[in-house]
């Protein structure tokens, strides 16, 4: 690995801003100082932009194996690292559903060849695998991912013994997806009958409502309470989910913490109107109510980190009648610029996001030594100008769908380097290939 040696960055890191040299060599960040003097195989300079710890996005949809034809992680982990997103932890999800130790290496071993990015992958809980989901490591693996909602394939946790048993036995923490079933079907049978097959987007988040998301939340966090489970909840959607989290304690001491995604705190329901199923993702997209009370939570700290639940599907499938449309969409590219668009509108200070996307995210997940600029740690790093406006257009969309809900959008800030593992993967608009990212490893 070369050096790298970054001259003048108003470093953003653990709720302080400074003007800093940050030199790097062998994968680590080796020393940070004013007016730094090192040889270095790359200067850069950083005089007027701003340094960030890389994103750690807790949540991405990568596709692969499976469903390669909408996503692979060859081209997702190119997207993530042209938005200043340095690792991501995938979702099991896939073709097979990630159910046994042997799939999940297999994972694993595809992103050691294809991801640019650092990486993890979770291990998928069903009705009848605790035996395998028991084997993890959790030195080696994020958590253990249970859809306490619909999913894909036999994904669907709704046996009350393996639930209490996943909650009782975990070797590790336990990110849920919450949305109750029943209340989703009994929706979807209310709005057929009034409407027939003519169902639109703007009824996505009447059908998968608010009530649905808070009996399954509510539901997740009393078992968590009952049994000391290390509890995450991914994508809270609602005001009124926001409740079951709390303010006043430390986040190392927290054995319940919560997840808000780029697209809840951006769009609300006023939006389907012109992006109809672009913007379809589970849990629903809800009202401008409700993505201020998501806000609200991040900012007084019951939610913890914010992610993207990044899952791309062909502009084909997004294009069909919205019973047939399958939710998600691609959001890992322009994750940083949508939340710097909402620094500059006065949402979110810059500390709050560095916060909220780094280092609340290795905290939470035990991460060793990423998630800081600290001297000792994974040189992991983002550098943008928060004043050079972008705009999202075809010709510069990576994520393998060729589509974004942000298309002709044009942000006020910009991605110039990202830095994963110590190696300069992408510089001033284009992709260098150099190195590949690590796997995540967990203090636990």
């Amino acid at each position: 690995m070369s050096t790298i040696l970054i001259k003048a960055a108003t470093v953003v890191n653990e709720g302080q801003m400074s003007t800093q040299d940050v030199l790097i060599a062998d994968g680590f960040i080796q020393k940070i100082g004013p007016a730094l003097n090192a040889p270095a195989a790359t200067e850069i300079n950083a005089e007027g932009l701003v340094l960030l710890p890389g994103l750690i996005d807790d949540q991405v949809h990568f596709r692969e194996p499976g469903l390669t034809y909408k996503a692979d992680i060859w081209h997702e982990s190119r997207a993530a690292v042209a938005g200043g997103t340095t690792s991501y932890m995938e979702m099991p999800n896939t073709v097979p559903n990630t159910l046994t130790q042997q799939l999940l290496q297999d994972k694993y071993a595809i992103a050691a060849q294809q991801s640019l990015a650092n990486y993890s992958f979770y291990m998928g809980a069903a009705n009848d695998n605790l035996d395998e989901v028991l084997r993890t490591n959790p030195r080696e693996v994020c958590g253990v991912k249970v859809f306490m909602g619909s999913s894909t394939g036999n994904m669907l946790v709704d046996d009350e013994y393996t639930l209490e048993s996943l909650f009782t036995r975990s070797p590790m923490l336990i990110a849920t997806h919450c949305e109750d079933e029943v209340t989703i079907k009994q929706n979807l049978a209310l709005y057929k009958a009034l409407h027939g097959d003519d169902l639109t987007a703007d009824m996505h988040p009447l059908i998968r409502s608010a009530e649905a998301c808070y009996i399954s939340s509510s539901r997740a966090v009393a078992l968590a309470k009952k049994h000391g489970t290390r509890l995450h909840i991914l994508h809270i959607s609602t005001a009124k989910e926001t409740e079951l989290f709390d303010s006043g304690i430390p986040l190392e001491q927290k054995r319940i913490t919560a997840e808000a995604c780029v697209h809840h705190l951006w769009f609300s329901d006023a939006d389907y109107a012109e992006k109809g199923n672009l913007i379809k993702w589970n849990p629903a997209v809800k009202t401008a109510a409700d993505r201020e009370g998501v806000r609200r939570a991040v900012l007084d700290g019951r939610i913890d980190v914010i992610a993207t639940d990044h899952a791309p599907h062909t502009i084909t499938e997004k294009s069909q009648p919205y019973a047939h449309a399958p939710s998600g969409g691609p959001l890992v590219q322009h994750a940083l610029q949508a939340l710097l668009d909402m620094y500059h509108s006065g949402t979110f200070t810059l500390e709050e996001l560095v916060q909220k996307t780094a280092h609340n995210t290795a905290v939470c997940f035990q991460i060793d030594r990423r998630g800081f600029i600290r001297e000792g740690y994974w040189a992991d790093l983002v550098l943008v100008d928060l004043n050079k406006p972008y705009t999202v257009s075809k010709h510069n969309i990576l994520s393998k769908c060729g589509w974004s809900p942000f298309e002709g959008h044009t942000f006020k800030s910009s991605v110039l380097y990202t830095i994963v593992s110590g190696n300069l993967v992408y510089a001033s608009g284009q992709l260098l290939e150099k190195g590949s990212g690590q796997r995540l490893l967990f203090n636990r």
